[in-house]
């Protein structure tokens, strides 16, 4: 698997955890460790998607 479709998961998971982590605010669970999670796997996604994209 190349880097960038790697990349491109880690960025699609992120985005998706940082958004139930901003939802777990309101609703019953653990917000800030999901959306920090979240936030690094969507940051590091991007920069491995940006780094492989030529």
């Amino acid at each position: 698997m190349s880097e960038h479709r790697i990349g491109t998961i880690l960025a699609t998971a992120g985005a998706v955890l940082s958004l139930s982590g901003a939802a777990m605010y309101v609703l019953p669970g653990p917000g800030s460790p999901i959306l920090v999670t979240g936030l690094a796997a969507l940051t590091t996604g991007i920069v491995m998607t940006a780094a492989t994209h030529r």
